[in-house]
């Protein structure tokens, strides 16, 4: 039975058997995230420190500024997945194209490929600002012992096996699922070992939190318009309160804790969203529904979405079920 002050590495024991398959495969992929996810914790809470804040002078295949932090964490992830021997593939935001790993054996059998958004609200790095990292597993569709191709990548996000995120904050914490509910570790820093503090996480089906970057109310569509109006209106249990941190994993995770909901919207800055599907939608759609909430695009299920390329971008709204349905009501009736 799962209780507080189990590691992570004992709570991963002690549910494999929970899973599917049962290879222990996607355990040791869970712990290598584990490991990888150290490693960073420790770069990115002594940035100030050292020369690794700022940018590296490079731009990754979105066009944006990589940031030093992004680079090391990028490396440091597909390293440590990579020499386990546990993946056969890895596709990462800051990579233009996807990895395949060969195993030194000829006749290797892994059958998991991840996803990784290494870290995530990057342009925070400078500020002290809590960041994240966002995983995503899913099992391969090409034949075991074969070169991965973009098919094993582009899978529609209900065929996910694990996902979680990293939020590198006042704590550290790992968060993730396997599709029996979404579980929360803190890093002890002290012995280094995650241990679970928030078994069993929820989204509230209400909230009074809206995370939206209203500087860019402008060029919303008319729906998200009218829905920020509603959250601002002074009627029932609103106004809604509006935090918005610029991190998605940070918004998502106090809104998972206290209830609200993250609008990530097209607009006519960005005419199909902002936020890729992928790396970052999938994944914390993925968690979101595991802890009774939602994920649409203000229209469709996030996790019904057929992906058609590796850097594609949705819009996104996520959070507490009776907010999202209630966006997407006014979407509809935009």
């Amino acid at each position: 039975m799962s209780h507080r002050n189990q590691t992570l590495g004992e709570f991963i024991i002690e549910n494999q058997s929970a899973f599917k398959y049962t290879s222990g495969e996607l355990s040791r992929l869970i712990n290598s995230i584990r490991l990888a996810a150290k490693v960073v914790n420790h770069e990115v809470n002594k940035a100030g420190l050292v020369d690794i804040i700022g940018t590296a002078g490079d731009t990754n295949i979105q066009g944006e500024d990589q940031q030093k932090l992004d680079v090391y964490a990028n490396d440091t992830f597909i390293k440590t997945l990579t020499k386990r021997n546990i993946v056969c593939g890895i596709a990462s935001e800051e990579e233009d194209d996807f990895i395949s790993i060969n195993s030194q054996d000829e006749n290797h059998q892994n059958k998991y490929v991840v996803l990784i958004d290494p870290l995530d609200g990057s342009s925070n790095i400078d500020v002290n600002v809590s960041v994240g990292t966002i995983f995503s597993v899913y099992r391969r569709v090409t034949p075991v012992g074969t070169p991965v191709t973009i098919e094993d990548f582009l899978q529609k996000g209900n065929q996910q096996v694990a996902a979680g995120y990293v939020v590198y904050g006042t704590s550290t914490m790992l968060v993730y699922t396997t599709g029996h509910g979404v579980n929360g570790f803190t890093l002890n820093p002290a012995i280094g070992s995650f241990y679970l503090s928030h078994p069993n996480m929820q989204f509230p089906e209400n909230g009074r939190i809206y995370s939206v970057n209203e500087g860019n109310y402008i060029h919303f569509p008319k729906g998200i318009k009218d829905y920020i109006k509603y959250c601002q209106m002074e009627e029932g249990d609103r106004p809604y309160t509006s935090r918005y941190i610029g991190s998605l994993v940070s918004d998502f995770h106090r809104n998972m804790i206290k209830g609200g909901i993250y609008l990530y919207p097209k607009s006519s800055m960005n005419a199909k969203g902002k936020l890729r599907l992928l790396y970052e939608c999938n994944p914390m759609a993925f968690l979101a529904e595991q802890a009774n909430g939602k994920a649409s695009d203000g229209f469709t299920r996030i996790m019904d979405i057929q992906p058609s390329e590796l850097h594609e971008r949705v819009p996104f709204i996520c959070g507490s079920k009776n907010m999202v349905e209630k966006a997407e009501e006014f979407m509809r009736n935009a």
